[in-house]
């Protein structure tokens, strides 16, 4: 199994989701911490709730007439409001707010199926039952079904609870974990042989687990950081030539590599997006300037006169009065068409 293989694989304790077109979806499972924090904003909420219902039930029972609500009714009202409260509540937040309720979208959690498909009605209302009755608040037997159900969730691979595992869902984070560093900058030293390379061979699986190494390296210690920067090194150097020189670290290569490929991908895409815009210019990026006016071709415009000396000093001549053209006698055309019939005589003129 490759270095880039073994990094790219999912940890101990992933979702291991896999979608309907066999995909493995790369999301993280919740676990007891964060689930009970959950828990505790949906509790807080829900204690807020119901005082609220409360407060509204005893102002709208207290308007009526002495005697017309009996003691059953009250506690048949009681009984409804709990049951909103514990089961309604994670129902209605997780089949309206896509497996979340406020707790859970507080966090960043979501409830999915076992296949990654949305939570079903049956699953949420499955669910909240299975907590009520012995989770939380654990209705029957409430200490011992607590450590039943932590118990549960420690010992499970992916840290289901037991509402989970009879309704067959599971909550998984929607959020990263931590946040990437850039990759780093290639070393000067290594451009000029950066440029030259082939990296025909290089697969894109071998380059994606550079980077997860180049953004995570400083949370690693010595000497595994070594270790991992030596055998991915060592697949990356075995696909591209020429040889760098020496004298610099396995991670100083491993980013100029990478820096190369990014610098070549980044001039690839923006020809095709040149080549793209020059087709079709509709597709560029609209200017917020008015478009030109189409320019029409023709002969160049007779050049001006040169300035008279008035011009150049400021005062112009005094304009002369206009000269009328004496009309010029008509002239004869020597060469015109003899008479009809008669023959044209070389040398005569009509």
């Amino acid at each position: 199994m490759s270095t880039a293989a073994r990094w790219t694989a999912p940890a101990w304790g992933d979702a291991g989701l896999v979608s309907g077109e066999a995909v493995e979806l790369d999301v993280r499972v919740a676990r007891l911490g964060s689930r009970v924090l959950a828990l505790l904003v949906d509790v807080l909420i829900q204690l807020v709730l119901g005082l609220l219902l409360a407060l509204s039930v005893g102002l709208t029972l207290a308007s009526l007439p002495y005697g017309v609500i009996d003691a059953a009714t009250e506690r048949a009202l009681l009984t409804l409001g709990v049951v909103l409260l514990l089961v309604g509540y994670p129902v209605c937040g997780e089949r309206f707010n896509q497996g979340r309720t406020p707790g859970k979208a507080a966090v960043g959690l979501r409830v999915v199926s076992l296949d990654g498909a949305p939570v079903g009605l049956r699953q949420s209302l499955t669910r909240a039952l299975v907590g009520v009755a012995v989770e939380w608040p654990g209705l029957v037997l409430p200490l011992l079904s607590w450590v039943a159900g932590t118990t549960v969730m420690l010992t499970d691979a992916r840290g289901r609870r037991l509402g989970d595992l009879v309704a067959g869902t599971l909550v998984v984070h929607t959020r990263t974990a931590t946040r990437w560093r850039p990759v780093p900058a290639p070393a000067p030293a290594l451009s000029g042989w950066a440029y030259t390379l082939d990296l025909s061979r290089l697969e894109p699986g071998l380059a994606l687990a550079t980077r997860q190494y180049l953004t995570r390296y400083h949370r690693f210690a010595e000497p595994a950081r070594s270790d991992l920067a030596r055998r991915l090194w060592r697949e990356v150097g075995a696909a591209i030539t020429p040889a760098p020189p020496p004298g610099l670290s396995e991670a100083a290569y491993l980013a100029a590599v990478l820096g190369e490929r990014h610098r070549r991908a980044r001039q690839r895409l923006a020809g095709e997006r040149g080549l793209a815009t020059a087709l079709w210019p509709q597709l560029g990026p609209a200017t917020a300037e008015r478009p030109a006016e189409p320019v029409t071709v023709g002969p160049a415009p007779a050049a001006p006169p040169p300035p008279g000396p008035g011009e150049l000093t400021g005062v112009r001549p005094p304009v002369p009065a206009a000269r009328v053209r004496p009309a010029e006698p008509a002239q004869t055309d020597t060469h015109a068409t003899p008479p009809a019939g008669v023959e044209r005589t070389p040398g005569r003129q009509w």
